[in-house]
C-alpha cells in the first residue's frame, strides 16, 4: 500500500463503462488511494452511479472527448501534484500504480508512460491493432526522434505541472499522441514503465474505432512534427512535390524526344511543382536550424 496516497489523483475518463468501472474504482481504493476521480462523458448505461457507489468522485465534464475530459478535470477538479491516468475498462491494474508513481517521487521523470507490451495478456489487443500501434509507434520515432515505446497507451503518470507546460487540444483519443508529442519537445523528463494489459471484460465494448481513430492519430503526428521536426514536416511535403514534377517532366521530355509532341501545360506543372517542392526543402532546413539555436538558446537560459 502508498504510504502518500493524498498527493496522487486517479484520474479516470469514462463513456458507457457501467460493466467495468466500478472494479476498476475499488482496485485502486483498495490499494490505498482515496482520490479516484471519475469524469464522464454523458454515458447513458449508469456509469456514474455506479462509480459513486464504489467511492468516487464522479464529475460530469462540459464537452466530449476523452482530451477535454482531462483537460477539464485536471484544470478545475485535481489539486494533488501527481495524476495518475487511466481508462475505465478494467484492462489496466492497479498492481501497477505504485510502480509507475515511483519515477515521479523519485524527481527521475516528469511524465511517465506504461508500456503495455512489457506484459500483454492473451487476447487483450487484436491483430489489426497490434500492427497499428507498431505503425504510429515507428512513426512518432521517426518524426519526432524520440522513443517512448508505447505513445497510446492510456496509463499515464505525471506531474501537474509538466501537464501545464504542455499544448494540448485534441478532444478524442488523440490526447495520448499529444501528450507525448509534447513531451518531446519541450524536453519533459519520460520514463517507460513495464506494466501489464488486460483484455477487455467480456459484457463490455470499446469505444475505439480503430481505422478512424488510427487515421486520425497519424494526421496528429504529422501536424506537430511542424513545430517539433520541421525539417521532416516540409521536406516530406517538398520530396513529394520535386518527386512529381521530376516524373511529369521526364514524360515531357521522353514525349518530345520519341514522338516529337510537345506538352507545354504539362511542362509549366512540372516546373512549378519542382519549383515549389526544392523551396519547401529549403524551407525546412532553415526552419530546423531556427528551431536548434532556439533549443540551444533555452537550454542555456535553463
Amino acid at each position: 500500500m502508498d504510504s502518500r496516497p493524498g498527493d496522487v489523483c486517479i484520474l479516470i475518463p469514462t463513456l458507457d463503462e457501467a460493466e467495468t468501472i466500478g472494479d476498476v474504482v475499488e482496485d485502486f481504493r483498495e490499494a490505498g488511494f482515496s482520490d479516484v476521480l471519475v469524469v464522464d462523458g454523458g454515458s447513458t448505461d449508469g456509469t456514474r452511479d455506479v462509480a459513486r457507489e464504489a467511492g468516487a468522485r464522479v464529475v460530469q465534464q462540459s464537452g466530449t472527448g476523452k482530451g477535454q475530459a482531462v483537460r477539464e478535470a485536471i484544470s478545475n477538479h485535481v489539486d494533488a501534484d501527481y495524476v495518475l491516468m487511466l481508462d475505465g475498462d478494467g484492462t489496466y491494474r492497479a498492481a501497477d500504480a505504485n510502480e509507475m508513481l515511483a519515477p515521479l517521487r523519485s524527481g527521475e521523470a516528469a511524465h511517465v508512460i506504461g508500456n503495455r507490451f512489457a506484459d500483454m495478456r492473451s487476447g487483450a489487443m487484436t491483430f489489426l491493432n497490434r500492427v497499428g500501434n507498431r505503425l504510429i509507434n515507428a512513426a512518432f520515432r521517426t518524426i519526432h526522434r524520440d522513443d517512448f515505446g508505447d505513445i497510446l497507451s492510456g496509463y499515464r503518470a505525471f506531474t501537474r505541472e509538466s501537464f501545464e507546460a504542455m499544448h494540448l487540444t485534441a478532444d478524442g483519443f488523440g490526447i495520448e499522441t499529444e501528450m507525448a508529442v509534447e513531451c518531446a519537445k519541450h524536453g519533459i523528463p519520460t520514463t517507460v514503465v513495464p506494466i501489464t494489459y488486460r483484455p477487455r471484460p467480456s459484457g463490455s465494448n470499446t469505444n475505439l474505432h480503430p481505422v478512424r481513430d488510427g487515421g486520425i492519430i497519424f494526421l496528429e503526428l504529422y501536424r506537430r512534427a511542424k513545430t517539433n521536426n520541421p525539417l521532416f514536416y516540409f521536406g516530406s511535403i517538398g520530396t513529394v512535390s520535386t518527386l512529381f514534377g521530376g516524373l511529369v517532366a521526364a514524360y515531357v521530355g521522353v514525349e518530345w524526344v520519341t514522338q516529337r509532341v510537345s506538352h507545354e501545360v504539362l511542362a509549366i506543372v512540372a516546373a512549378f511543382a519542382i519549383l515549389v517542392g526544392v523551396q519547401l526543402l529549403m524551407f525546412g532546413v532553415l526552419a530546423d536550424l531556427i528551431l536548434s539555436l532556439h533549443r540551444e538558446q533555452l537550454r542555456e537560459q535553463e
